[in-house]
C-alpha cells in the first residue's frame, strides 16, 4: 500500500479552486420549444420534405399563373386541337410535338400550329391544356384552402364547446354530429343541386357541412382528457373562467391533433371535389377542374393519352403529398405514435 501512495502525483490531494471543472455540468443539449423541436423532426423526414416543397411549388405556380394573362385567359382555337405537348427546344418523342398515326410517327404542328407551343399539348377545343392544368390546380389548392378554414374554425370551437361542458349539452351536439355523419356527401351535394347551379359555391357548402366532423369528434375527444390535467385544476382554483382556460391552455396542446387531423382532411376534399367534377355535377364548363380534365381526357385516352395522363399526375401528385406531409407532422408532433 505504501508503494502505491508513493506513485500518485504529489497535487492528488489539492482542493480544486472555484469555478473548476463547471463545464462538466453543463447541459449540451440546446434548448427548443416545442414547435422547434417539432420542426428539427420533421426536417429529419425527407418523404415528408420533399411534399412540402412540391406542395409549395404547386401553390406558387398556379396562383402565381393568375397573374400571367398567357394562362390566366384560356380561348378557345378550333384549328389547334389535340395537338400534343411541344417545348421549344426538347426533341424527345412526346414533348416534340409528334405523334404516331397509322404505326407512323408525324409531326402534328404544320399549317396554322406550325409557330405554336402547348408545353402540354391541347384538347378539342385548342385550348392549352397547361394553361387549364394550372387552373384546374388552382381550385384543387382553394378547395383545400376551404376545407381547412371549416376544419379550424367550426371543427374546432365546436369539439372544445363539447368536450368541455360536457353533460347534457355534450350528449346533444354528439346527437346532432352521429345525424350529420348519417348523411353522404353525394347526397348532400344532390340536395343542393336542387337550389343552387353546380359549381365552386355548391362544392364549397357542402363540405362546410360534413368536413369538420371529424375535427369536431378528435378535439372533444382530448379535450375530455385534458380538461382534468392538473394545468386546468390550477387555471380554475385561480379563478380564470372557462372561455379562457378553453382558448389560452386547451387550445395550444390541441395544436398537434388539429394540425394533423386537417393535413388529412385536406385530401379528402380535394378528392371529393375531383370526383363531382368527373361525373359532371362539379365545376361547370368551361371552368376547368382536374376532375373535369380528367373526365374530358379519358374520352380519347386511347389515342391522345396525354390528356388525361397530365391532369391525374397532377391530381396524384396533391393527393400523396398532402398524406405524406400528414405522416411526417404525426410523427414530428408526436413521436410515439410510430412505436
Amino acid at each position: 500500500m505504501a508503494d502505491k501512495a508513493k506513485q500518485l502525483p504529489k497535487d492528488a490531494f489539492e482542493p480544486l479552486s472555484d469555478g473548476a471543472h463547471l463545464d462538466n455540468e453543463k447541459i449540451a443539449a440546446p434548448s427548443l420549444t416545442f414547435v422547434k423541436d417539432s420542426w428539427r423532426r420533421l426536417k429529419k423526414n425527407k418523404a415528408a420534405m420533399i411534399s412540402l416543397y412540391i406542395l409549395i411549388f404547386l401553390f406558387v405556380v398556379s396562383f402565381g399563373s393568375a397573374l400571367i394573362p398567357a394562362f390566366s385567359s384560356i380561348s378557345t382555337h378550333p384549328n389547334l386541337n389535340n395537338l400534343p405537348p411541344r417545348i421549344p427546344g426538347i426533341d424527345i418523342p412526346g414533348f416534340n410535338g409528334t405523334l404516331v398515326q397509322g404505326g407512323v410517327r408525324v409531326n402534328a404542328y404544320t399549317g396554322a400550329a406550325a409557330n405554336h407551343y402547348f408545353w402540354l399539348g391541347s384538347d378539342y377545343l385548342g385550348r392549352d391544356l397547361f394553361a387549364r392544368t394550372l387552373f384546374g390546380t388552382r381550385i384543387s389548392l382553394l378547395i383545400a384552402v376551404v376545407a381547412t378554414f371549416f376544419d379550424l374554425t367550426i371543427g374546432v370551437a365546436y369539439g372544445i364547446i363539447s368536450g368541455w361542458i360536457g353533460g347534457k349539452v355534450d350528449t346533444f351536439m354528439q346527437r346532432v354530429i352521429e345525424i350529420l355523419l348519417s348523411i353522404p356527401n353525394l347526397v348532400v351535394m344532390i340536395l343542393l343541386l336542387l337550389v343552387l347551379k353546380p359549381g365552386i359555391p355548391a362544392i364549397i357548402i357542402a363540405i362546410a357541412f360534413t368536413s369538420w366532423i371529424n375535427m369536431a369528434r378528435l378535439v372533444r375527444a382530448q379535450t375530455l382528457e385534458l380538461k382534468s390535467q392538473e394545468f386546468v385544476l390550477a387555471a380554475r382554483s385561480l379563478g380564470e373562467s372557462s372561455f379562457k382556460i378553453a382558448f389560452k391552455h386547451l387550445l395550444p396542446n390541441l395544436t398537434s391533433v388539429i394540425i394533423i387531423n386537417t393535413m388529412f382532411t385536406i385530401p379528402s376534399a380535394i378528392f371529393f371535389e375531383a370526383f363531382l367534377s368527373f361525373i359532371g355535377i362539379g365545376v361547370p364548363a368551361p371552368a376547368a377542374s382536374l376532375g373535369t380534365l380528367i373526365s374530358n381526357g379519358q374520352k380519347s385516352f386511347q389515342f391522345l393519352p396525354y390528356q388525361m395522363w397530365v391532369p391525374a399526375i397532377v391530381l396524384s401528385l396533391l393527393m400523396i403529398a398532402f398524406n405524406i406531409l400528414g405522416d411526417g407532422l404525426r410523427d414530428a408532433f408526436d413521436p410515439k405514435s410510430r412505436e
